[in-house]
């Protein structure tokens, strides 16, 4: 039996769906919407939905924008032959915020994971290889969590990407092991940018997938 009116438990449920909100989290936010003034509720109604029609994926970086290009990638004062790589589009404003980085993105939607069966064509590889083939940047820096699903897709993309003249670095050590980067504190990440390390490059040519 409900504890709570249906369209209570509705709501509730629907809140529980958002990342890192468990069913207690989502109990008590359900009861602060509740106990706002209708006209705030509206306007977080509001907000929620507009996405919708203002929002396009950049068909440069694959951030989400509201404009093709982004306001990043049309900016002339960027950088344009220096490119981070980032997971998502949080971790590419934590880096952004720091104020350290001026160049350009790319997006890959996520990091490779055979245990939740997310391959390279599940995320934007093929994208990023095509941009780095038609405009080969003289450096990309793999601004990745510092997790084993991070750690694998590095190795990967170096694999892919690797090629004579060009440089990659990744992020210093100075991000905790386990750490994610949209949780780094910009001291922490502004200190891992300019310590940025390069990485070797062992793979041969002809074993690239693209």
């Amino acid at each position: 039996m409900s504890r709570y009116p249906k369209t209570i438990e509705n709501l509730i449920t629907e809140l529980g769906r958002l990342p890192g909100v468990g069913p207690k989290t989502a109990e008590r936010y359900a009861f602060a919407l509740l106990k706002r003034p209708r006209a705030d509720r509206e306007r977080l109604a509001a907000a929620v939905l507009a996405p919708n029609a203002g929002l396009m994926t950049c068909s440069a970086c694959r951030n989400l924008a509201e404009a093709d290009p982004c306001y990043l990638c049309a900016d002339p004062k960027r950088e344009r032959d220096l490119l981070c790589v980032v997971a998502t589009e949080q971790d590419l404003l934590a880096v952004e915020r720091t104020g350290e980085y001026r160049g350009l993105y790319h997006v890959l939607g996520g990091f490779l994971s055979a245990m939740e069966g997310v391959t390279p064509d599940d995320l934007t590889v093929r994208e990023l290889a095509q941009r780095v083939r038609e405009a080969p940047p003289r450096e990309i820096l793999f601004a990745f969590d510092q997790t084993v699903e991070g750690e694998a897709t590095v190795m990967y993309l170096a694999r892919l990407l690797a090629r004579d003249g060009l440089r990659l670095t990744r992020l210093a050590r100075g991000l905790p092991l386990g750490s994610e980067i949209n949780y780094a504190d910009e001291l922490t990440l502004t200190g891992a940018l300019r310590e940025r390390r390069e990485m070797p490059n062992p793979y041969p040519k002809e074993s690239r997938p693209f």
